[in-house]
């Protein structure tokens, strides 16, 4: 049953509010995990971080593709990679200490842009091959997924043993363990929790695409529009106070690799939105909007990964030129959504 706007924006603010809480409460869960584990901020937060705090994002996409909205599914994803990157400039200018690209620069963040940008580029060429579905999924589909598993096993790899290491300075944030913040929980427990708070914001993710729908329908807004601008930013909620917690934290590598796998993640939507878009292949259901969403995604990574290497110790206040770069190029592709309209 569609709500009107009087209903449907007040429900949509409300889930938008259960994620923030939520992955408010995640952080210290995730970090302490990422000690107890003896995988690092930099693997916990590529990895397990950036996949639970996509669920919400997921059952968006996975929702709008089943329903037959081809290109909110698609801009949803895509469209929360780029305000997810974003994220890390605001994280930039609440860490005072230095350029936060710098601190936390490592080799396992630096294979996960590498990762992100390879699963990119893969949807664009599946727009442009032919419009082929086998079991109702594009051949690049599984592609996607292979790549995924074989990104997670070389991210593990050189986390492990890594060939080259960042230059160490004063400014550089070394992951150590902490003191556990949680000593009355086992480890099982602990994982128990997380999982807890991952199911209650895929839920809220699910709340999310429906009112959403809804504000489409009411507003005449693009599908496009919406999906980027309005349910990607609220379904990237956990990731903005993940990403500002961490840094207030000093776990800077769990802030860059959640932001960084968790957008590795969200390529994944279109792997899963293919499988619930039954007319077809939703690569060819979509329009220029979301390709240009996919470049604009390529571009803020590329944008991240140029930081990362090159490690400007302060910038201007503090804020290195990427992410005065990375807020320049989001608010120019928001622009050219609202014209596109």
């Amino acid at each position: 049953m569609a709500l009107d706007l009087t209903l449907a924006v007040p429900l949509f603010l409300v889930c938008a509010a259960v994620i923030a809480v939520g992955g408010v409460a995640m952080t210290a869960v995730a970090d302490c995990l990422a000690d107890r584990t003896g995988f690092g901020e930099a693997l916990v937060g590529g990895i397990l971080l950036g996949i639970s705090t996509s669920f919400s994002g997921t059952v968006t996409s996975i929702t709008a593709a089943v329903e037959g909205h081809a290109s909110l599914a698609v801009s949803n994803g895509i469209g929360g990679i780029a305000v997810q990157t974003v994220f890390l400039a605001v994280g930039d200018i609440l860490y005072r200490r230095a350029n936060l690209e710098h601190a936390a620069a490592s080799a396992t963040a630096l294979v996960q842009l590498g990762l992100l940008l390879l699963l990119l580029g893969l949807p664009l060429m599946a727009a442009t091959m032919p419009a082929v579905a086998v079991a109702g999924l594009h051949p690049v589909s599984p592609v996607l997924l292979a790549v995924y598993l074989a990104g997670v096993r070389l991210t593990r790899s050189v986390q492990q043993q890594p060939m080259w290491f960042p230059q160490r300075t004063a400014e550089l944030r070394v992951d150590q363990p902490e003191a556990d913040p949680f000593p009355s929980l086992s480890t099982a427990a602990l994982a128990l929790r997380y999982a807890g708070l991952a199911a209650i914001l895929g839920l809220a993710g699910w709340g999310i695409a429906q009112t959403g729908m809804d504000i489409v329908r009411a507003t005449g807004l693009s599908q496009s529009f919406v999906g980027a601008a309005f349910t990607a930013t609220s379904t990237s909620l956990p990731e903005l106070v993940i990403t500002l917690a961490a840094v207030r934290r000093g776990a800077l590598q769990l802030a860059v690799s959640g932001i960084v796998g968790g957008n590795t993640f969200d390529v994944l939507f279109l792997v899963l939105s293919d499988a619930g878009y039954r007319p077809g292949s939703i690569y060819h259901a979509v329009g220029m909007p979301e390709l240009f969403l996919i470049a604009w995604a390529i571009v803020m990574s590329a944008v991240l990964m140029l930081g990362l290497l090159h490690r400007e110790k302060r910038g201007w206040a503090a804020i290195g030129w990427e992410s005065v770069t990375l807020i320049a190029v989001y608010l120019l592709g928001l622009l050219v959504q609202v014209w596109a309209i």
